[in-house]
């Protein structure tokens, strides 16, 4: 758990991002079990040693079986995807700095979220990592901070609901990962395949 606030720096809380459709997986991403639970909520244990509160962005839709142990928040932004999410989340709890992580993310570690943590610049609207595939900012794996939501608010009303044109066109400080690999979206049945045999040679070590 990080210290309170000190010095005007915004506490942070964290969210995952899990109510996509998964389309393209055919089954949903969230409800895939990597690591011996449901990965919503392994992600949302993972941010919990680094932010005071953890919530799961999802529809409403998703709560019948939501377990009671975690919070919940669902979109006040309809329909714009982690935009939205994200969008909704700054709206909730305006002095909070968020750190977002997506739920197809199943080779995350302790360690990459631990360098975003201790490299933040609160004066940024946001701290985030290269993707070491496209070499653009990753957007569902970044600390947003306050001041972040005036710039989602502004491409909103320009149309545009792409957390990553919004990175790509604040002020941000962008970082290179320590393990590629970590970034590794799982979108389709190939790429489940693929982060599968990573954990499985991970655990060989």
């Amino acid at each position: 758990m990080i210290s309170k606030e000190q010095n005007n720096v915004p506490e942070i809380y964290g969210l995952v991002l899990a109510g996509g459709k998964s389309r393209r997986m055919g089954k949903p991403k969230d409800l895939m079990d990597w690591h011996g639970k449901e990965q919503r909520y392994f992600a949302a244990d993972l941010l919990s040693e680094f932010c005071e509160q953890v919530f799961i962005s999802c529809r409403e839709d998703q709560l019948k079986d939501f377990d009671s142990h975690y919070q919940s928040l669902t979109d006040s932004f309809l329909n714009m995807g982690p935009f939205g999410g994200i969008l909704s989340a700054l709206h909730a709890h305006r002095d909070k700095a968020w750190l977002v992580v997506a739920c197809d993310l199943p080779l995350l570690d302790r360690e990459t979220l631990n360098k975003l943590v201790e490299n933040r610049n609160s004066d940024k609207i946001a701290t985030t990592y290269k993707s070491p595939f496209d070499g653009l900012p990753e957007p569902l794996i970044s600390i947003w901070e306050p001041k972040s939501f005036g710039s989602l608010l502004n491409s909103l009303e320009k149309r545009i609901t792409c957390p990553r044109k919004v990175l790509i066109n604040g002020d941000i400080l962008i970082l290179d990962p320590e393990s590629p690999d970590a970034l590794m979206n799982v979108n389709s049945p190939e790429d489940a395949q693929k982060a599968q045999q990573v954990l499985k040679d991970e655990g060989k070590k």
